[in-house]
Order: structure tokens, then C-alpha cells, then sequence
């Protein structure tokens, strides 16, 4: 098989819970046990941090990795899912790994875990783990696939766990409260291992606590007292920042959920720097003694990982926007952002799919918008004709279109100069935008 023979096989043979959805979820670690034993513990080789949550966790792996990067490690990153090559998923200082490797792994291992009727995900991780033993790195950023508990990349004993924030998605899963969903995401507390959270409320935060103490692991809440003082948006992209320790900073990745995620990323990196993988100042605090790499690292996230569609800017005139953000707790900060945008008229074309809950995500777009309503392309999406008719009794106005292409055309072509597009409300919308319209 040639790589994209080998692509279509992992899509296709493999139960995938990004096109599949339920039908694509295995849940627990026999096989990844069975595929971990099977290449000899791979992940063994090297030092893992591991980052968990609903959202902000592709933004908080990817920042953590540019700053190990600019700190001179050989870093690992493990993030999904991909939006335009399956190789992003698997990254070492920021390179994809080889088409090559994708092969030659696929091809070398099938015999054994076909048998196991193992899932994408499974595979994937095995894939990744092993590419970053063979690539002798320092250390891995994994960022949890779904839930935690019984994702398969917890077989992983991290330097310090980070656990974004909670919120409701994959309910039908993780659990129907916040409390329940909590609970899964802090199965990746380990024993002794420090862990940050970077977000958490009266439902969630005794869940944290209990767990914690249950596995003696330190607890760090990092907005109890925020090294993120404010955060601006900048005209040219990403947002300016005032921090208590490194006083004004620019960092490259937009969208003001960044405040949140960059305040959970600077307590990680200070666990790291208690344990000597970064340089502790004096008076015990990180961030002085490597303001440098910090300053770059934050600066320089896109750059160096590779990360794209977090408020991402691709055009000026008119100003073209993507974001992944895909569910409720995204949309309330991309929705203050819209509503900051000045513009002479707001184009927003938008998708979603069937796992999330579209009619409190449509309660918060803008309705002076003009609306290009669109699929992409995954069996999950909703049909472009059923957003449009949900958004109709929202009181939005627009159109419908068949794929993400034709509506971000038919939204370029009516926007001026002046006018400001908008693409998202899935990952997957994003995906084919940045594949097939840029």
C-alpha cells in the first residue's frame, strides 16, 4: 500500500469514532495493553506529560510542546484529531511523521492487531508511541483522545497530568452530569504525579479534589491565583497578554479562550521546572529564569507545532476566520468574540456535527449574521438543510450548501472589502476549509 492506501485502510477498517461516532468508540485498555506489550513498551523510553479536558487541550498540548522545544528537548506531540493529513497527529519538534513510517507501520504490525479488531485510535496510539522511540525524543506531550479513564493513552505514568476545564460532550459516553464527566477525565490522575486544573466549578472540583487525594497526587488549580492578568486580541492575530512574573507578552494562537489555557499551560510549566526539566528561579518561580524561552515558545505555537485553527486568521480583506471551537462551552467565548468583530457585514459559514447540542450552539450566533449553512465531509455531519431549518427557528437567515467549498465560496464572493467570514462550529467544517478553500 502507498500512503494513502494505508490512510484510507486506517479510516476504513479500523472502527473510528470521528466518522463513525458511537459505532467507531472502544472502550477500555485490553488492546492497548495487547499493542503496547506487542512493540515492548514504547512509551517507556522517554518522559510523557499528559493533558486531558473538554476544551483547550489541542491549544494547551501544543503551547506546552513550543516551549519544551525552545527549552532544546526533542519533543513528541500526540494530539487529535488531524485537519487536513493524518500525520499531524503525530508530530517531533513540530515535523509530521513520515508518510514512510505510516507505511512501514501498518505493514509490519497488521498481522497481529487485526485480530484485536483494535479501533483507529488504538492503532494510532501505538503508531505514535512507537514513532517517538525510534525518533530517540526527550519527551512526549499526549494529549487524551477521549475522556481519560479509559482512553488508551493513559497506559502513560506523566511527569504532571493537566486537566483543561470540564464541560458537557460526549455525554453519551463520559456521563450526563458534570460531576460523572469530571470523573472520567480524572482517571488520568496518577499516583504521586503532580496535576494542574486549569478550570473548574462547584460540581467538578470536589471530584478533582477527591481523586487527588485518593492517588496522593499534588492538586494545582491554576485560576485560584491566575498568572494570566488580561488578554487582548491583536489586529494582525493572536493576543497580547499582561502576566503577573513575565509582564507584557504577545503569543500567536487568537481566540480569548487563549487566557485560559495559556494561565493552565504557565502552571504546568512551573511543575516542570519544581522536577529540573525547566530552569527554577531563585525566588520559585519558573518564569524569570526562562522569560526567553517562554517569550518564544508562546510566540511562536503555529510556528512550531504545526497547530492550526485557533482563531485563525487567513485572510485580511476581507478578514476570513477559522476555529474548531465545536461545542457549548467553546461557542460562549467564540461567541463574545463575534460580537467584538467590527465589520461592515458578518458572513459565518457554519456546520456541525450530530453528537452535539446544535440548538443551545445556534441560541449563540450572532443574528445579524449573513449564514452559509454546510456538511462537511464525515458521516457525522449534520445535513445542511436540517442546521438550516433549526437555525430558521433561532431567527438566523441564510442559506444552505452542499459542501464547505461552495458556501465558503458563495460567502467570499458576497463579502466586501470590508466584511469579516467566519468558518466553524466543528473540527470537520475547518478540516475541508482549510483543505479544499485555502
Amino acid at each position: 500500500m502507498n500512503y494513502e492506501e494505508t490512510c484510507e485502510y486506517l479510516y476504513n477498517q479500523m472502527p473510528m469514532f470521528e466518522r463513525q461516532g458511537a459505532s467507531g468508540y472502544k472502550e477500555g485498555l485490553s488492546n492497548t495493553l495487547a499493542l503496547d506489550e506487542h512493540l515492548g513498551h514504547p512509551h517507556q523510553a522517554y518522559k510523557t506529560i499528559h493533558v486531558g479536558g473538554t476544551n483547550g487541550k489541542g491549544s494547551v498540548s501544543h503551547t506546552i510542546a513550543s516551549i519544551l522545544q525552545e527549552c532544546g528537548y526533542r519533543v513528541g506531540l500526540y494530539t487529535s484529531p488531524h485537519l487536513v493529513d493524518f500525520r499531524e497527529r503525530i508530530r517531533v519538534n513540530g515535523s509530521p511523521v513520515s508518510q514512510q513510517f505510516v507505511i512501514d507501520f501498518v505493514e509490519e504490525h497488521r498481522s497481529f492487531f487485526e485480530p484485536l479488531h483494535p479501533s483507529f485510535f488504538e492503532v494510532t496510539t501505538a503508531m505514535a508511541f512507537q514513532y517517538f522511540k525510534e525518533r530517540n525524543i526527550d519527551i512526549a506531550v499526549v494529549e487524551v483522545g477521549l475522556g481519560g479513564r479509559l482512553d488508551c493513552t493513559n497506559i502513560i505514568e506523566p511527569l504532571v497530568s493537566v486537566i483543561t476545564n470540564i464541560s458537557f460532550d460526549h455525554t453519551q459516553f463520559l456521563g450526563d452530569t458534570l460531576a460523572k464527566i469530571a470523573g472520567e477525565k480524572a482517571g488520568i490522575i496518577k499516583r504521586g504525579t503532580p496535576v494542574v486544573i486549569g478550570a473548574s466549578n462547584t460540581e467538578t472540583r470536589p471530584v478533582f479534589e477527591a481523586k487527588a487525594r485518593e492517588m496522593g497526587a499534588p492538586i494545582i488549580f491554576a485560576e485560584d491565583e491566575p498568572e494570566v492578568i488580561s488578554a487582548e486580541p491583536r489586529p494582525e492575530g493572536g493576543m497580547h497578554y499582561d502576566l503577573k512574573h513575565l509582564g507584557h507578552l504577545n503569543g500567536d494562537l487568537g481566540g480569548i479562550y487563549q487566557k485560559q489555557n495559556l494561565n493552565t499551560v504557565l502552571f504546568a510549566v512551573h511543575e516542570l521546572a519544581k522536577q529540573g526539566y525547566i530552569s527554577e528561579a531563585s525566588e520559585g518561580h519558573a518564569y524569570d529564569n526562562n522569560y526567553k524561552e517562554l517569550e518564544k515558545g508562546i510566540g511562536n505555537v503555529a510556528k512550531l507545532t504545526g497547530l492550526m485553527g485557533r482563531w485563525q486568521i487567513l485572510k485580511q480583506s476581507p478578514k476570513v476566520v477559522c476555529d474548531t471551537g465545536h461545542n457549548v462551552d467553546g461557542w460562549l467565548y467564540l461567541s463574545r468574540q463575534l460580537a467584538s468583530v467590527e465589520c461592515q457585514q458578518m458572513h459565518i459559514v457554519f456546520g456541525m456535527v450530530d453528537d452535539k447540542d446544535i440548538d443551545k450552539v445556534l441560541d449563540l450566533l450572532p443574528k445579524h449574521a449573513k449564514f452559509y449553512f454546510t456538511k462537511a465531509h464525515t458521516k457525522r455531519a449534520i445535513p445542511e438543510t436540517v442546521v438550516l431549518q433549526k437555525a430558521k427557528e433561532h431567527g438566523l437567515t441564510g442559506n444552505s450548501y452542499s459542501t464547505v467549498n461552495e458556501a465558503y465560496n458563495a460567502a467570499f464572493h458576497a463579502a466586501s472589502a470590508n466584511d469579516f467570514i467566519y468558518v466553524g462550529g466543528s473540527s470537520y467544517v475547518v478540516g475541508d476549509f482549510l483543505k479544499d478553500c485555502i
